[in-house]
């Protein structure tokens, strides 16, 4: 496409939108760098609706290959790639819907050596993860480097969203982890992973719920519009009850 006419179609793109976001707020969007860590079931739709939605630059972290049991959940899964390596089929995806997003990939799992490494110039770093250690690294280095960290996670038909900033109280704090003042030494990563059982049930309309409701988190740190759900109050959903969100305290 003749650069010409590449700014002409970016701004097409996102034409619906603009009734709901002014100019100057879909421009802090385009100049947003946002980093999902995990690529399946929430990362997965969340890297997909900032991508939509006009997000400029992203870095998205998986270690892991496609898999039959991940179809239930995450949009970026089919039987055309199974094996292949989550960043890469998520990569190409994406610049299928926006060609003019910037995608940086890590095919690695987050740790305490390369989290600065994938989350620096990052402007929101979204919570896509699947075990509580990882989420301990990247939402310490986010409040070291003073980057808004947007969590989520999910439990067969509940969700949860909520985002820790410099001004809040941190994620081991408002989860009362027994991590929380201490090294990663090997006995407290024992004593974290005694919390997560086993792994949890999940029904493929949970997870994109949730990655959808980080994207629109990134958005209003990007954008600065609307009220952030900030620590410690946290969005929390079932989808089996007749009223099913609710904001509460921690």
């Amino acid at each position: 496409m003749p650069r010409r006419y590449e700014g002409l179609t970016y701004w097409e793109i996102i034409t619906r939108q603009m009734g709901f976001l002014k100019k100057n707020e879909q421009l802090k969007l385009n100049k947003g760098r946002v980093a999902v860590i995990g690529c399946g079931g929430i990362g997965g739709a969340a890297i997909e609706m900032l991508a939509r939605m006009g997000v400029g630059s992203l870095s998205i972290v998986d270690k892991d290959t496609f898999s039959i049991s991940n179809i239930n959940r995450q949009l970026m899964s089919n039987f055309h790639n199974i094996g292949k390596p989550k960043v890469t089929v998520t990569q190409e995806r994406i610049w299928k819907i926006n060609p003019f997003i910037e995608i940086e990939t890590f095919n690695c799992e987050v740790n305490e050596d390369n989290v600065n490494t994938i989350i620096e110039n990052s402007d929101v770093v979204i919570d896509a993860m699947d075990n509580i250690i990882s989420r301990i690294i990247v939402s310490r280095e986010c409040k070291r480097s003073k980057i808004p960290f947007v969590h989520g996670a999910v439990h067969a038909s509940m969700g949860q969203v909520t985002v820790f900033g410099d001004g809040t109280p941190s994620y081991e704090e408002v989860f009362k982890l027994p991590s929380k003042g201490l090294r990663l030494t090997d006995e407290v990563k024992e004593k974290v992973q005694r919390l997560e059982g086993e792994i949890p049930p999940v029904i493929g309309p949970v997870p994109n719920i949730v990655g959808c409701i980080e994207s629109f988190e990134a958005l209003k740190l990007l954008t600065g519009k609307g009220s952030v759900i900030w620590a410690p109050k946290l969005l929390t959903f079932d989808l089996l009850k007749d009223d099913p969100f609710k904001i509460v305290e921690l």
